[in-house]
């Protein structure tokens, strides 16, 4: 089926938009002519062809979008759905531009829709439309609204209204939450919400000692929800039979009240204690205080001064007195059966304050294109539909499949109808992954092999050509990971020995067994996990480099004796990952680190476009300063050196021990500081 959708290339589109080309439909996207350049560039971020995302220009402000006569005659009953997203989404807007936008651009995509004979119409609005009520606000009340004097909230309602009065198209009504950043990546496009507090809660955090306590009030309830989540049901509410006419709450059920809020935010800040207090006596002086900004003009610009050096609009204040609760119990019920559920704020405030420190907040760096790759966005996620098309009714063979990136690649791989050999030493561990698999219709299939065990290799080449003939994409996943300065490792020779045997030995066992069917078939592909460590050279981790580093030269050895049979080798330099590898180091817990989604997408990236290389911009800017500028290299890393220590256990001593000798140095709080600089700057490198 085909879609037309308006803001598709705004942030609830752009996430949206890939999962309409997972249907494998065409969409129309309106856009306005001077923004045309900019679909090419999603196409490439969404991994879609020319002929599956086709601009058709427009404006909200004009007659049926301003789309022409003779595109709506040619497409005539040709669309099943028509996204309504575009719209402004910002309390600071002035009431003229919200009107022309809200209302009037909903009125005009109703009559192209209506013009276009579309199947239904789908209005992305917000729980804005329900004003200031007090109470609960369930899905079907509409009229009952208030508290919509300002302009936001009334346009949102108005054009709501013009959707539920509309005749001759069918439709149906999603009203989000506050919407915010995605909820494995942090991606956000800009501040809002919630995002107006962060400035402030970062100063305090600054300022104030970690874990020191502080009482504040909990005020009003807020209803958050991240951004993946409210595309994911959208997505899959609009495709249900038989509930045209119908409005829904994307929700959390639960909702968050404010100082809840501020309390998460500051543990993800490393700042102090924040202990939320629930007083009635503080509701109603909170209260007092927001009528105190709002009608009293000696009061209201002396706090609209406050919150401006703060960077919190005064608009924002409304919200900590909000009075309504959102029932989804309709929605949630027919999302259930999906398993799309809205996390918990608290399990992803982290990566929404990781994301804001280092890309939204004024004054922070442009690190988009300097660390390219640590993100989604960056790495441009890769779409299930591009996927498909590289990857359906392919052999592909996934090693330590049994948890973090090897399990999410699987995961992936399945949904893009390849038929996936997962690889682990424990058949046990496979079993949720492969009754996942299996419970969406995927093919999977179970091997156990210790990949150190070079025996083993063998035995289970051997298995799997026997069962599948073939194997066209090898993924070498499985490894070992050591953290020990040289210094403790004198005794230590089996580390290395071990490192080696799993990272080099083991993976190029694999290589050479299926190298020889894939050279026959005159196809495939060798993706081998390496790490950042490769390119930055991090010092305690010799046995650990040096054994990726064998593998990276293999590859590029082995690459061009191949290049003529079609074969591919795709080293990735992966950055931190959070995985059970690293789990044992307790350090690692508050280092900026990739999600296992977020490596997957990587790996998945590799096998649509094939590259021989795929590193991060840090990765590449460390391998040029240690051809460059080797002694200084050689000072940085020295100074991380002296900078993050090696765990007790690595130095062969108990926690307390360790303590006692660490008395000596610095200060704790000083080098912690040092260290989330240190590790904030170099994101991604293993320290």
């Amino acid at each position: 089926m085909d879609y037309f959708v308006t803001g598709g290339t705004g942030f609830i589109g752009r996430f949206l938009v890939p999962r309409l080309l997972d249907r494998g439909g065409r969409v129309f996207l309106l856009v306005r002519p001077a923004s045309l350049e900019r679909v090419e560039a999603l196409r490439g971020i969404w991994g879609a062809a020319p002929e599956q995302v086709i601009a058709v220009a427009g404006d909200l402000t004009r007659t049926r979008l301003g789309v022409k006569p003779a595109w709506v005659r040619g497409h005539q009953g040709q669309i099943a759905h028509f996204f309504h997203l575009a719209a402004i989404y910002d309390l600071q807007a002035d009431a003229e531009s919200q009107h022309l936008s809200n209302v009037e651009g909903t009125r005009q995509a109703l009559a192209l829709a209506r013009a276009l004979k579309v199947d239904c119409f789908h209005q992305v609005s917000s729980i804005a439309a329900a004003g200031l009520y007090e109470g609960v606000f369930s899905e079907d009340m509409f009229e009952e609204a208030t508290g919509l004097e300002h302009p936001y909230f009334r346009t949102k309602h108005e054009s709501e209204g013009l959707v539920r009065r509309s005749r001759g198209v069918p439709w149906r009504i999603y009203r989000p939450g506050m919407v915010v950043g995605d909820s494995r990546s942090g991606e956000m496009d800009k501040i809002d919400g919630p995002y107006y507090f962060f400035e402030a809660l970062n100063t305090l955090s600054d300022r104030v000692p970690e874990g020191f306590p502080l009482l504040m009030h909990k005020a009003g309830l807020l209803n958050i929800v991240p951004v993946d989540y409210v595309v994911a049901a959208i997505d899959h509410l609009a495709h249900l039979p038989d509930h045209d006419r119908e409005c829904f709450h994307i929700t959390d059920p639960a909702g968050i009240r404010v100082g809840d809020v501020l309390r998460v935010l500051m543990r993800a800040a490393h700042g102090p204690r924040l202990t939320a207090l629930d007083a009635s006596l503080l509701d109603g002086a909170s209260k007092w205080a927001e009528e105190g900004l709002s009608r009293l003009g000696p009061v209201r610009q002396l706090g609209e001064k406050m919150l401006a050096r703060m960077g919190i609009p005064p608009q924002v204040m409304r919200y900590l007195n909000y009075p309504t609760e959102f029932d989804s119990r309709k929605t949630r019920a027919l999302l259930e059966p999906a398993g799309i559920q809205c996390p918990p704020f608290e399990s992803y405030a982290p990566v929404l304050w990781d994301y804001w420190k280092h890309y939204l907040r004024q004054g922070a760096p442009d690190r988009r294109r300097q660390l390219d790759g640590l993100f989604s966005r960056l790495v441009g996620k890769t779409s299930l539909a591009a996927l498909r098309r590289r990857a359906q009714g392919k052999v592909v063979v996934v090693t330590g499949a049994s948890s973090g990136i090897g399990r999410e690649c699987a995961l992936r791989l399945a949904q893009a109808d390849a038929r996936v050999l997962l690889v682990a030493r424990s058949l046990e561990k496979l079993e949720d992954t492969l009754e996942e698999i299996h419970a969406f219709g995927g093919e999977a299939q179970a091997y156990t092999c210790d990949v150190a065990d070079l025996r083993a290799c063998d035995d289970l080449v051997r298995h799997i050509l026997d069962d599948h003939d073939r194997v066209d994409i090898l993924i070498n996943n499985a490894g070992r990971s050591i953290r020990r300065s040289v210094r403790y490792s004198y005794d230590r020779f089996h580390d290395f020995e071990r490192t080696m045997q799993l990272n080099y030995f083991g993976a190029l066992r694999l290589i050479l067994g299926f190298l020889p069917t894939m050279e026959t078939q005159h196809s495939g592909q060798i993706i081998n996990i390496s790490s950042i460590g490769v390119l930055t050279s991090p010092p305690r981790f010799s046995a650990y480099v040096a054994s990726k580093a064998a593998l990276d030269a293999f590859s590029l050895c082995a690459a061009p004796e191949y290049a003529r049979s079609n074969i591919d080798f795709t080293t990735i330099h992966m950055p931190l990952v959070r995985t059970p590898m690293i789990a044992p180091t307790s350090l690692y817990r508050a280092f900026p680190t990739l999600s296992p989604e977020q490596a997957r997408d990587l790996v998945m990236k590799a096998i649509v476009e094939r590259p021989k290389r795929l590193s991060t911009g840090l990765g590449v800017a460390g391998a040029v300063a240690q051809a460059t500028l080797p002694g200084l290299s050689e000072a940085l890393l020295s100074q991380a050196y002296e900078l993050f220590p090696d765990s007790a256990a690595a130095r062969g001593l108990s926690e307390e021990e360790a303590a006692a000798l660490d008395e000596g140095g610095a200060p704790r709080s000083r080098l912690e500081l040092a260290q989330r600089v240190f590790a904030g700057v170099l994101r991604g490198v293993h320290w």
